[in-house]
């Protein structure tokens, strides 16, 4: 009886990524950001910006977010990620203070602005003041930002897992931050 249970147990867990699948619909747009607080599944939408979408996929293939930390976390607001550059530094090395002022080795990407409302999971191009200087660093909201609404552009929506992002360490940077330990698209899953 102990081996039937066991066998059930493994086909359980087994079928399991299975089931969550089902909730994917475009497994080739559906970025999975595993972080030392669990899975977060987002929604990619090239429909609205494929530019953006286009880069967020190119730096997860080569790997380039894998370690990078959450490096502005603020209540209310958002969590920040995405600095390839420096976001890899150490919570206590002395370049720590840069993380948050990079971006890859690729070029800008213009600004994608559309009508999609920066609401409660949306996920967003982080950028200096120029509008067209976004690069590798994303946010997503907390909240509600309608301050945000064309502004900023939009490129995915959090499909699973806000109760990670939730649980995300805060601060500005935070003393012990929160880290993107894997990003990948969910068709190489």
């Amino acid at each position: 009886m102990s081996r039937l249970l066991a066998a059930f147990a493994a086909l359980t867990l087994a079928l399991a990524p299975a089931a969550f699948a089902a909730d994917v619909t475009d497994p080739d747009n559906t970025l999975v950001i595993e972080t030392d607080k669990g899975e977060i599944l987002i929604e990619m939408l090239p429909q609205i910006a494929p530019q953006h979408v286009a880069r967020v996929k190119a730096l997860a293939a080569a790997g380039a977010y894998d370690g990078v930390a959450f490096h502005r976390v603020i209540d209310g607001f958002m969590a920040q990620t995405g600095d390839v550059q420096y976001g890899k530094a150490a919570a206590d090395a002395r370049e720590f203070n840069r993380v948050g002022s990079g971006g890859s080795d690729m070029a800008d990407v213009p600004a994608e602005f559309s009508s999609v409302p920066f609401m409660r999971g949306t996920v967003g191009a982080a950028r200096s003041q120029s509008p067209d200087s976004a690069n590798s660093q994303f946010f997503i909201m907390f909240a509600p930002g309608g301050f945000l609404n064309g502004k900023y552009t939009v490129w995915g929506q959090v499909l699973d897992g806000m109760d990670v992002v939730d649980a995300l360490t805060r601060g500005e940077p935070p003393r012990d931050p929160s880290r993107m330990t894997s990003v990948r698209l969910f068709s190489a899953k």
